[in-house]
């Protein structure tokens, strides 16, 4: 042990409180038609109160008790971001079974597998599209007893195992809030209540099971690290079985109160987001990247008065950040923010969806500390938060008041942050998990016997208690000559380009560095076409030595920030987009490493010809 940091364990949560569907149902009893779910269908948003929600978990909980479903059966959930996925999971949990998210990009390999592997009884599935890969697995899952359609349009219903959502929730009708409460009451509350399976980047993924108590701890954490209430609004859009959504739309929208927005999804989601407007915004750093780069590249088409006004408040923008960070805006620092807020930052904001964004986070991954400066420049106060699955998402988040880039915060209330062997980061706290569902091994191995948490991540807790995170323990790259070389913080450097959208560094037991580079091909195309640059495909943009010298430029410029040993010597584009289907990135877009070495050999091989 090197270091140690603790902060003090908020209240305890009442009895009343002690798992999430007892939470919903005081929701529908203190504000029964306050909004709590928005879902846009057709361009409408149709919007449903508290009550609804409690008394259609309850109605869809005693359904699923008429098909057998009893305490500790697994229920899988196979859809989008959607109202009909957060009922059902707060019905699951409110019977004492166990609701087991399904990412709705898993191809029917990983649907059988995951089906399989939980036991799961009944599936949920949202339309014709997710029922046919379960459908083409069906004969791997003997299990199975009932497959729930949410969408029924184009599917043949004669089958005798299928039923639709609308039925299911028929055979409960009689049920209520007070009936849904006498089993809510019966529940458990240091039994699983979800599993969420990782994200199976080194084999195949694991199912941590979370507890009621684990979620009720969450609850507890966000009211007291976040200043939401009632009135406040996020749009759900990252996958719900991932736990940082399920942290945003599901246990901290009903520990708070506030409304969860569902747009319609896929390449709607900046219209969606542009309507919704949310005052509480989550992004991984693929989607904070994204904003930033969408900004830069039309501002490279905007005329020459409208870049001078870009450079000139995005400079005072930067020196205002560093104020506001410390809590610090004076008079003046107000004054001249709000004369920028005209100029500029309305207007960026806006456009990006995030006008009237009080709390925003970025969380899944390590992002560069150049993007988080970009969006605190224009006032969006993006804190990053870190956590895992297996502690869930609780383990540290960066103060409002006291922001320290290139560090993820201090540990949240009631947890514990310790520096292992091997400088390996250990979380102990009310958010650990309760081991791998039917896999006892790899929970010994994951929470020793004095509770800690080994995260298989590698970082640096500072005296004030600060967390520095600099990689995960098994991406470690040591070269040739015994450095060791952390290549997400490589990574990081070259994605802020608005040109790359994937980095793959490579170099372990190697003489030099090198990088599989996949382009941004939304800001390459419009780079090309600005040069009437013809092109085709992914494949055709990113093989014309146009691009490649684009990109080669772009690493150049991130060299001059790493030291010597840590820069990229030799880079080659990846001739087509990674893609979950083909095992090279998982259902959140991380990158499986041993997958890309293996496929991209030739191209990793030619990088080092003759060294």
């Amino acid at each position: 042990m090197t270091a140690t940091a603790e902060r003090p364990v908020a209240d305890a949560a009442t009895p009343a409180r002690s798992t999430l569907p007892s939470v919903l149902i005081e929701r529908a009893r203190s504000t029964p038609n306050a909004v709590a779910l928005r879902k846009k269908e057709l361009g409408r948003w149709k919007e449903y109160d508290w009550q609804t929600y409690a008394n259609r978990a309850a109605r869809i909980a005693r359904g699923l008790g008429t098909l057998g479903v009893g305490p500790g059966d697994r229920v899988a959930i196979h859809a989008e971001n959607r109202p009909a996925w957060v009922i059902a999971d707060l019905a699951i949990q409110g019977i004492g079974a166990i609701s087991v998210g399904i990412y709705p990009t898993s191809p029917e390999a990983e649907v059988a597998y995951l089906m399989g592997h939980s036991g799961s009884t009944v599936l949920i599935a949202e339309d014709e599209e997710q029922l046919d890969k379960v459908l083409a697995v069906r004969d791997q899952l003997p299990g199975l007893r009932t497959i729930v359609v949410i969408n029924t349009r184009g599917v043949d219903m004669s089958d005798d195992q299928l039923m639709s959502f609308e039925e299911l929730e028929a055979l409960g009708f009689e049920a209520s809030i007070e009936t849904f409460s006498a089993d809510v009451a019966r529940i458990d509350p240091s039994a699983p209540a979800i599993i969420v399976y990782t994200s199976g980047t080194t084999g195949p993924p694991k199912g941590a099971m979370i507890s009621h108590r684990n979620l009720i701890a969450a609850t507890a954490s966000a009211a007291e690290q976040f200043s939401v209430a009632p009135g406040d609004e996020v749009l759900s859009y990252l996958p719900l079985c991932h736990i940082a959504e399920r942290l945003i739309s599901v246990i901290n929208a009903i520990g708070v109160g506030y409304t969860v927005n569902f747009g319609e999804g896929g390449e709607s989601f900046v219209t969606d987001l542009q309507e919704v407007q949310p005052t509480f915004f989550l992004g991984v750093p693929r989607v904070w990247e994204k904003f930033m780069a969408g900004v830069e590249i039309r501002m490279a088409d905007a005329s020459a008065a409208k870049r001078l006004i870009y450079r000139v408040w995005m400079h005072r923008g930067a020196k205002l950040a560093q104020v506001r960070m410390q809590g610090k805006m004076g008079v003046v620092s107000k004054v001249v923010y709000f004369l920028g807020w005209l100029m500029l930052y309305r207007s960026v904001r806006k456009k990006l969806g995030l006008l009237r964004v009080r709390e925003a986070i970025s969380g899944a991954a390590p992002i560069s500390p150049t993007v988080l400066e970009y969006f605190w420049a224009i006032g969006v106060p993006v804190r990053e938060g870190y956590g895992q699955t297996e502690n869930t998402a609780q383990a540290t988040i960066t103060p409002i008041d006291d922001v320290r880039i290139g560090t993820v915060g201090r540990a949240v209330p009631g947890t514990e942050i310790r520096i292992g062997e091997g400088g390996e980061i250990l979380t102990r706290g009310p958010g650990t998990f309760l081991g791998y569902f039917d896999d006892p091994t790899a929970t010994a191995a994951t929470v020793d016997a004095e509770g800690w948490l080994h995260t298989g991540d590698v970082g640096v807790l500072d005296t004030d208690g600060f967390l520095t995170i600099t990689d995960r323990m098994k991406d470690i790259i040591i070269t040739a000559g015994g450095k060791n070389v952390s290549p997400s913080e490589i990574e990081n450097k070259l994605k802020v380009s608005p040109y790359i959208r994937e980095a793959i560094v490579i170099g372990d037991r190697r003489k030099y560095l090198t990088a599989l580079v996949g382009i941004e091909s939304d800001t390459v195309g419009n780079w090309a076409a600005r040069r009437d640059l013809m092109f085709t495909t992914y494949a055709d943009l990113a093989s014309k030595p146009e691009v490649v010298e684009l990109i080669a430029q772009a690493i150049a410029d991130a060299n001059v920030d790493l030291a010597q040993v840590e820069t990229i010597k030799a880079f080659r584009l990846l001739p087509k987009e990674l893609d979950q289907e083909d095992g090279e990135v998982t259902a959140t877009q991380k990158v499986k490493r041993k997958a890309i070495s293996a496929e991209f050999e030739t191209l990793i091989d030619a990088m080092y010809q003759g060294a």
